[in-house]
C-alpha cells in the first residue's frame, strides 16, 4: 500500500495515538477507516438530502412513484419460484420436489 504525509493537529494526534493503544491497531488502520466511514456518513446525508429534495417537488415525485410502479410489475414477473441457478450462471436442474411444481399466478394452457 502506498502512502503519503498529511499533517494534523496535535489533538487529533493524540487522540489517534490514544486509540491506537488502546485498540492495538496501527493509526494507519484507524485513519483509513475514519475516512472511510466519513465518506459513507457523507453519502448517505447527500442520498437524504436529494430524497427531501425530490419530496418538495410534486411532479418529480409523481413521476418516481410512477416509475416504481412500473418496474414493481418485473418483480416474479411469473418466474418459478423453484428456479434455481449456479454461481456460473448455468441453469440448475429442478429436483423432483419442485419439478411438478406451477409457479404461483400462472394458468396452464392446453
Amino acid at each position: 500500500m502506498s502512502s503519503s504525509v498529511v499533517r494534523i493537529g496535535i489533538e487529533a494526534r493524540n487522540t489517534l495515538r490514544e486509540i491506537a493503544a488502546r485498540t492495538g491497531r496501527p493509526m494507519q488502520s484507524i485513519l483509513d477507516e475514519a475516512i472511510e466511514r466519513f465518506r459513507r456518513q457523507r453519502f448517505l446525508e447527500e442520498v437524504n438530502a436529494a430524497y427531501a429534495s425530490l419530496a418538495r417537488d410534486p411532479a418529480a415525485s409523481e413521476a418516481v412513484r410512477k416509475e416504481r410502479e412500473a418496474w414493481e410489475a418485473t418483480l416474479a414477473d411469473g418466474l418459478d419460484p423453484g428456479e434455481r441457478w449456479a454461481p456460473d450462471g448455468t441453469a440448475v436442474a429442478p429436483s423432483r420436489a419442485v419439478a411438478g411444481r406451477k409457479a404461483p399466478g400462472r394458468k396452464r394452457h392446453g
